[in-house]
Formats: C-alpha cells, structure tokens, sequence
C-alpha cells in the first residue's frame, strides 16, 4: 500500500469512527426512560456498518465494541445511579453484537436489499443470543420449556424495537456514506472506485 492509499484509509477510518461514536451518543438521549421504545438505538446499526466499511478487521470489531461497552456504562448509570462495568449476561450481548459485526462484513457491495437482509439476521442473532443467556441464566425465567418459550415470547417487543431502530439508522448510516463516498471521493477505498454506484432498487 502506497502513501497515497494509506492516508486514503486513515481518512476513511477516523471518519467512520467518528460517524460511529457521533451516532452511538444518540443511545444516551432517553437515559432513565424504558418507555415503549426501549431499544430503540442506533447500536445494533453501527455494528452492521462497521463490520461493512472498515477494511481493518480489528477496527471492525474494537471499535463499535468499545461504543457499546462506553454507551453501556452511561446508560446503566442513568438507570441504575452506580457506575456498572459488567452486567449479568453481558457476554451474550457483546457475542450478538460481535456477530452482527460479521453479518456486516459479508456485505461487499452496498445495495438495500443486501442492507435490509443483513438487519433482518442481526435482529434474529441478537434475540437468539441475548434471550437464551436471560433463560439459561435461571434468574427470571425457570429452566425448562415453558421457561423458555416465554423468555423469547416476551422479548419480541424489545426485538421489533431493535429492528425499527436498525432499520431507521441503517439507512442514515448506509445511505449517508455511500452518499458521502461519491461525493468526497478521498473516503472510497481503492477497489470501491473502481465499481459503479451502487444500486438501491
């Protein structure tokens, strides 16, 4: 990788890092407030377009990782009043969002449907994953089947939440970028120059 490149994705990263934590700062607004739309949040978004846009795998995963393990400290002290670093369950939360990272990253190249099915598996992952450390963990729902069919039952509101909120944001975020990369050419990589715009139909 030539200079000329290297400086090219150095100013393509910084932007996407701060696109990310600009965009996770919105988790923060309704602090203290489940209401109807807890969940609602730019965080599951982020992570699908991290695992997208960033060429560094490292970066990929560290940073939409460390925006959600940030945002979850203010969060929990806006609900909770004490700083909280860790939280049951907390690992099947970061492996759900580690894995919509992933999802992300099998997007090549940029269209809506791929975009809208990539959304669709992130939610899916994150309801799968999360809800089965709540039911295993015994503390709210029994250990067996009943258990755990109404664990999930009962987490199909907060997971319509989450997908609302990454379709909302996802198209901000994917829509805002490629928007971006056409017009400020220095935030295309050098194999994205080379491909025509993308298609959104």
């Amino acid at each position: 990788m030539n200079t000329s490149e290297t400086g090219r994705v150095n100013t393509r990263n910084a932007m996407l890092i701060l696109i990310i934590v600009s965009t996770a700062l919105l988790r923060i607004l309704n602090v203290g407030k489940f209401g109807d739309w807890a969940n609602f949040t730019p965080i599951g978004a982020t992570a699908l377009f991290a695992g997208t846009y960033f060429r560094n795998r490292w970066a990929a995963y560290f940073t939409p990782l460390l925006t959600l393990f940030i945002s979850d400290i203010i969060v929990n002290y806006g609900y909770y009043g004490k700083i909280t670093l860790f939280y049951e369950g907390i690992v099947y939360v970061y492996i759900a969002f580690a894995l919509m990272v992933f999802v992300g990253s099998l997007i090549k190249k940029v269209t809506t449907l791929r975009v809208f099915g990539a959304t669709i598996a992130s939610v899916l992952i994150h309801w799968i994953v999360t809800n089965f450390g709540v039911w295993i963990s015994g503390q709210i729902y029994p250990l067996n089947a009943q258990g755990f069919t109404d664990c999930y039952i009962k987490a199909i509101p907060f997971e319509k939440n989450l997908l609302l909120g990454n379709l909302a944001y996802g198209i901000i975020l994917y829509g805002g970028f490629e928007w971006a990369k056409k017009h400020f050419p220095l935030l295309a990589v050098p194999h994205e120059l080379s491909i025509s715009k993308p298609n959104y139909k």
